[in-house]
């Protein structure tokens, strides 16, 4: 897997902040970010498979993900 870094949080602190990567080889993205353990959000959401995680990605962090639709 060839990973192509795309982003961090503008916002950061500079350790273990929301990043973006692109997998270069399927096109997917690769996110970080912060893991969602507030028992309301979760009941909300529903079931999550165990393979599976909901994370927390801020939103300005969304011009990211436009920079890279068309490379």
């Amino acid at each position: 897997m060839a990973l192509r870094f795309i982003g961090i949080d503008p916002n950061t602190d500079g350790d273990n902040c929301p990043t973006v990567w692109l997998d270069q080889a399927t096109g997917d993205y690769i996110l970080q970010g912060w893991r969602i353990t507030e028992p309301e959000t979760l009941a909300e959401i529903g079931d999550i498979p165990d393979r599976e995680t909901v994370m927390r990605f801020p939103r300005r962090m969304a011009r990211f993900f436009l920079e890279t639709i068309d490379r």
